[in-house]
């Protein structure tokens, strides 16, 4: 007879099990995990099989869990964290300055800040592999889709060591060309004469705007992407105003900081990476290089923001 509890445990069964019960489907569970999605398809069908259960209602839609599937689903997860544990002591049991490390950060940090302090460090550490996953989602060190993030808040997980390294000031900014062809506006009050450049989907920067006094909505934004690179890109190519880092906009040539009045929040910056990976000697190393390569950054960020300060007073 089968049954849960008769049948042996096929973890690559259970894998796919739980990975398209967590994504929603087989496409976006082929894509994080790995396999494809017929295999995934014929792991499903099989598990079904083995336990004589209908684990998923087949729709137009697609796969939709069944309320057993629901429930064996929180066992699985469980297991599945067990597992990534247990090899995340193994791994953190392990010598060598050698081997791959995983780093996710943002995509702003990724494709703008990140690569001038890997390069020391790859010159020193040529043996280790890095990965750079840049991402706006939140990544999982537990289940090793990252061996080490960038955060730009800080992390509740208690299986995780952060280090909070300082924090990022963002200003208002255009290019030098944009301010040339349509003024400089000298109050936030007057940002909404110009060509905006914001978010799409996302309220992050109407709801900032609203903690700072002053009302923004959707349709003041001239020019919309939740790309966080892409929106950077177009205040380059001065086609409109726009918020960014401040080290970024004075390590760019023609882009101006604007409102020195406006006092936007910072960005605080967190270093993390699971409590056992930080026992790995690969890990560490890289850890402990990028702790110091950020901090020389932001320090050198916060001298130009004291310097902007004392110029306007």
């Amino acid at each position: 007879m089968n049954s849960l509890a008769s049948a042996e445990p096929d973890w690559a069964l259970w894998r796919s099990f739980a990975a398209v019960v967590a994504d929603g489907s087989l496409s976006a569970a082929a894509r994080r995990i790995g396999y494809s999605q017929p295999t995934l398809g014929r792991h499903i069908e099989t598990l079904e099989q083995q336990l004589g259960l209908t684990l998923f209602d087949r729709t137009l839609q697609g796969l939709k869990p069944t309320e057993t599937a629901l429930r064996l689903y929180q066992s699985v997860a469980a297991a599945e964290a067990k597992l990534a544990e247990a090899a995340l002591v193994a791994e953190g049991s392990t010598g060598g300055i050698e081997g791959t490390v995983r780093i996710t950060a943002s995509t702003v940090v990724s494709h703008y800040i990140l690569p001038a302090l890997l390069r020391p460090i790859r010159d020193e550490l040529p043996a280790i592999a890095i990965e750079i996953v840049p991402s706006d989602s939140i990544e999982n060190l537990l289940l090793r889709e990252s061996d080490i993030a960038i955060r730009m808040f800080r992390p509740t997980q208690l299986e995780l060591i952060a280090k909070k390294l300082g924090e990022l000031p963002v200003v208002a900014t255009a290019h030098a060309s944009y301010l040339g062809a349509h003024g400089t506006p000298q109050t936030a009050d007057e940002l909404v004469a110009h060509t905006l450049i914001g978010f799409d989907r996302s309220d992050l920067l109407i709801n900032a705007a609203r903690e700072l006094g002053f009302s923004l909505k959707r349709s003041d934004f001239a020019l919309r992407t939740d790309s966080q690179t892409g929106a950077w890109e177009l205040l380059k190519a001065g086609l409109g105003l726009g918020f960014a880092q401040l080290g970024m906009v004075t390590d760019t040539p023609g882009m101006r900081a604007l409102l020195p009045s406006l006092k936007i929040p910072p960005l605080e910056v967190w270093l993390t990476t699971h409590r056992e990976l930080f026992l790995s000697p690969r890990i560490r190393a890289i850890y402990d290089r990028l702790a110091a390569g950020l901090s020389a950054y932001i320090a050198r960020t916060g001298r130009a923001s004291n310097e902007r300060t004392s110029h306007e007073q």
